[in-house]
């Protein structure tokens, strides 16, 4: 299989090599442990700063690593390999805020937050879902009213990634009913975050609500016009959906590779347990699911860009490839029996984190109804 689908230039050659290297070497060895103590490992999140991650889709002249999509999901695919928590928090805000915040906020809004979110010095995410509206987000319920030279924001988000450890957020909300996107930092007053949430995986990411009572947001801190934020939302989903779906790749791959050198290794009965016919068909379906969601993810990245929208193969990427890294991960636990189900391997870690990505950035049910409403749309069209 060609190389060029998956790294298509030198440069995405070496971003491949890099983030590989870093992973195996800084982000692996303390996976486990940020795993059981539930935190983020803010030093070595500032290290994704310091090789340039945490803005890779921001052009260059201004601060960032000018890549594009294809770049972040080869990103977001190698670390997701070691650690898919600490790469969800990594996600949270390269991704959800970062990006959206670049492609939505002018130069002055950029000159007070960019440095800082690109060097990671400020922990950044994104406030949409709330605890009556999820899928349903147009429903949300918080407000915004301008008042003078702020708005007056009232109402709470709820799963935020990041949440705990941010200081900063792109938060939507609503003025007189039309989505508005503000950014809402600490200094806000009026603004506060519960406490962590405890989740059954991607524990190396923190997570909580956000919590808006009048709180004061400077009205510099709105980012485009009122009513943009629908525009804004939609056009960072088709990123956010493929770097989701890289990171269901890379749970798929070390999955996929722990059970190969098992059933090599292992012994039944006087055989490797590979000579088993039940232990290849988990095998051969597991390889011939993970190559065909790695085609579809970067296939559609190539077509994905700041100016390029391809909202279907998106969808159909996150919604093939989800189900792929839950499936492996199963599959490799029952091949490795006790010793997948112990935290010796670290299958385990890898199966919790699996089941998010067929939940985060859209459910698998999301993603039909959108595929369904789209693809009718276009043959009528």
């Amino acid at each position: 299989m060609s190389q060029e689908l998956f790294d298509p230039t030198p440069e995405a050659q070496m971003l491949r090599s890099m983030v590989r290297d870093f992973a195996r070497s800084e982000v692996e060895p303390q996976a486990e442990r940020s795993d059981q103590k539930q935190e983020l490992n803010l030093p070595l999140f500032r290290r994704l700063g310091e090789l340039g991650l945490l803005g890779i889709t921001v052009p260059a002249e201004d601060g960032g690593s000018g890549m594009d999509t294809t770049a972040a999901v080869i990103a977001h695919h190698e670390l997701s390999k070691v650690d898919p928590g600490f790469c969800l928090a990594y996600l949270a805000h390269s991704m959800l805020f970062v990006n959206n915040f670049y492609y939505c906020s002018n130069a002055e809004q950029r000159s007070r937050y960019l440095d800082k979110v690109l060097s990671g010095e400020w922990v950044a995410g994104m406030g949409m879902t709330e605890p009556g509206y999820g899928t349903d987000v147009l429903g949300m319920t918080t407000t915004a009213v301008r008042s003078g030279a702020k708005y007056i924001l009232n109402g709470t988000k709820t799963f935020i990634t990041n949440g705990p450890d941010g200081h900063c957020f792109l938060v939507y909300a609503k003025v007189d009913g039309r989505l508005t996107s503000f950014i809402v930092d600490r200094s806000c007053p009026g603004f506060s975050t519960g406490g962590p949430m405890h989740k059954m995986g991607m524990r190396a990411s923190t997570m909580s609500e956000l919590v808006f009572e009048a709180c004061e947001v400077p009205a510099e801190n709105r980012l485009g016009a009122e009513g943009q934020g629908v525009t804004h939302m939609m056009r960072n989903l088709e990123i956010e959906r493929l770097t989701l779906a890289a990171m269901s790749l890379g749970i798929a791959d070390r999955c996929l590779d722990i059970m190969i050198n098992y059933a090599g290794q292992r012994l039944s009965f006087g055989k490797p347990i590979a000579e088993y016919g039940q232990i290849q068909r988990f095998i051969g379906e597991s390889y011939a699911e993970t190559e065909a969601a790695r085609c579809l993810i970067y296939n559609v990245a190539r077509s994905v860009g700041p100016d390029r929208r391809n909202r279907i193969g998106s969808d159909a990427a996150k919604l093939f490839a989800a189900p792929v890294a839950k499936n492996v991960a199963d599959r490799t636990m029952q091949v490795l029996g006790g010793n997948g189900y112990c935290t010796e391997f670290p299958v385990e870690r890898l199966f919790r984190d699996a089941k998010l990505m067929e939940i985060g950035g859209g459910t698998l049910e999301s993603h039909q109804k959108n595929l369904t409403r789209d693809l009718l749309k276009a043959r009528s069209s």
